[in-house]
């Protein structure tokens, strides 16, 4: 890559001498450097008051923005129409406030969702033949019959809400499950907006043109593996997800409040995105504004694509299908940055500039950093696991116990114990 500048010259130096999560960190800063008040105080002021890493709720910020957006923006660039949609996945262990952060920067939407359901609810006819339809944003526990219903109903946007990604994940690795594989299908398509056609012989038929689903989940650091197993990595999706891993953390309580105010400006921001999606969808019927890049922004999004090709080719490892689909994803930050910078306003209609491009670039390379680290969790997992079990293959063959090789890993009992087991039962003969 060409040094242009000395932050060219400098973030050169540090991708050598510094660790993935010192450089993810690195990143964070300048990210949040660059965001307007709204959300930067709302972000260093959860962190210092309520402990909530700040890398959690930028992704939750993301994950509300891009929900709110829906069809209603779009971006015209390098020959690519493209939405905001995106699929956030918040990575940590038990107790590291993953949900407080992603209901902070939600609340404002439930609210909305709230008020909405409650209008329903009241306004709902005894009239078989009259159909009531519930506007929504999220949904958190439904089967994927239920979500593309709610979908066709509420077209230009779905957010599937999930505190915990894990059973999601092991119901679309399920080899044996037509809803895993649905769901699956169903995020898949829906990342780049595909159509959604519904054929059914005993109910209804519906088509969505254009689908416009968004995800949040967190999901424990002991899970990683399994996003990499079962045809979840080959399918692609894997490499749809924007990962964040835990940087930052506050060990010191604190007494006060996050301010009213420093609520109030956000949530008044996010809002104001929200009703003029409202506006549009409502006036419209499926229209959208379409927004496009100045001279310099189109000149930096050719270099930067240009940039990710080139990195591509010397990849390999899973980085490589990844980086491809950062080449989508910039499209889809930099509209998503520029909405979240003239929210407060609700100035949206202007062209995007190379400093609204900058800041997604740093974005999108902060996701790529971010699977990276996972990358390399999913590897020391997946080596530890390995040498567990030969651990307890060599203490079989010696007559030794569990409680040798709980003395030898300095693993708890109760994972030995299941190794053990497993080990045990692969080497039973067949019958």
């Amino acid at each position: 890559m060409e040094l242009k500048n000395i932050n060219d010259i400098k973030n050169s130096i540090d991708n050598t001498v510094l660790t993935n999560k010192e450089i993810a960190k690195n990143q964070l800063e300048q990210i949040i450097a660059s965001m307007p008040s709204p959300i930067k105080n709302i972000i260093n002021d959860a962190f210092k008051h309520k402990r909530i890493p700040k890398e959690y709720l930028f992704s939750s910020i993301l994950f509300a923005y891009s929900n709110a957006a829906g069809l209603a923006f779009s971006i015209d660039a390098m020959g690519y129409s493209n939405y905001s949609n995106l699929y956030f996945a918040i990575v940590g262990s038990r107790g590291d406030i993953k949900s407080p952060a992603m209901d902070l920067a939600t609340q404002p939407l439930h609210d909305y969702d709230n008020t909405n359901y409650n209008e329903y609810k009241n306004n709902k006819i005894d009239d078989p033949s009259y159909e009531t339809i519930r506007k929504q944003l999220f949904l958190q526990d439904a089967t994927i019959e239920s979500a593309q219903y709610v979908h066709y109903k509420n077209q230009y946007s779905i957010g599937i809400f999930i505190d915990e990604l894990y059973n999601l994940v092991q119901k679309m690795a399920n080899k044996n499950s037509n809803e895993g594989s649905a769901w699956r299908t169903f995020f898949l398509q829906g990342n780049t907006n595909k159509h959604i056609d519904i054929s059914r012989k005993t109910t209804d038929s519906y088509r969505i043109d254009k689908s416009y689903p968004t995800l949040m989940g967190s999901i424990q650091t002991q899970f990683i593996p399994k996003l990499f197993a079962d045809g979840n990595l080959e399918s692609g999706l894997i490499d749809r997800f924007l990962f964040t891993y835990k940087l930052t953390s506050n060990d010191k309580l604190s007494t006060i409040k996050i301010a009213d105010a420093t609520l109030k400006r956000y949530s008044s921001s996010l809002l104001k995105l929200l009703n003029y999606r409202i506006d549009i969808e409502t006036a419209y019927e499926m229209d959208c504004l379409t927004l496009s890049l100045d001279s310099d922004a189109q000149n930096r999004m050719f270099d930067y694509s240009q940039d990710l090709i080139n990195k591509q080719s010397k990849l390999m490892d899973y980085s490589r299908e990844y980086m491809a689909k950062m080449l989508i994803n910039i499209h889809k930050l930099v509209l998503l940055v520029h909405l979240i910078e003239n929210a407060d306003t609700d100035d949206f209609r202007k062209p995007i500039t190379v400093e609204t491009l900058e800041t997604a670039i740093l974005v999108n390379e902060f996701y790529f950093t971010n699977f990276k680290i996972i990358l390399e969790e999913n590897i020391s997992k997946t080596e530890t696991e390995v040498t567990i079990d030969e651990i307890i293959k060599v203490a079989i063959k010696n007559n030794a116990t569990q409680k040798d090789v709980v003395a030898i890993t300095g693993k708890d009992k109760a994972t030995i114990s299941r190794h053990w087991n497993k080990v045990i039962n692969a080497m039973q003969p067949a019958t």
